[in-house]
């Protein structure tokens, strides 16, 4: 499983047009995602505090684009990327993220 961090709103949007499209998309390329060990990195960094967040829970044999593993901002670690918009049936849960009370993050239980 990978998971893509997400605000609700633009969850629900997907569903109505049938993919779901991340900004990244359009700006680099691909749909930035992290292994369940690497999510609470750039959920900390890049959303901290950040209210009516999702982690869609992705099932990487389900996806219609592909899936690249790389490091792309030179950090030595590579994440999955998927390199095109996410058909919904490859989305297996839809889980709450809200930020605790100092904003962080910790994983929900899957």
């Amino acid at each position: 499983m990978i998971l893509h961090i997400t605000h609700r709103p633009d969850w629900e949007a997907a569903q109505a047009t049938g993919e779901y499209r991340a900004d990244s998309l359009a700006a680099e390329g691909f749909i930035h995602c992290s292994t369940v060990e690497q999510v609470l990195g750039p959920a900390n960094e890049f959303y901290r505090s950040q209210d009516d967040l999702v982690l869609l829970v992705i099932d990487p044999a389900r996806l219609a684009a592909k899936l690249v593993y790389e490091d792309s901002y030179q950090t030595g670690t590579a994440f999955p990327h998927i390199y095109g918009p996410l058909n919904l049936d490859a989305v297996t849960d839809v889980v709450p993220f809200p930020p605790r009370p100092d904003g962080t993050f910790e994983l929900p239980p899957f």
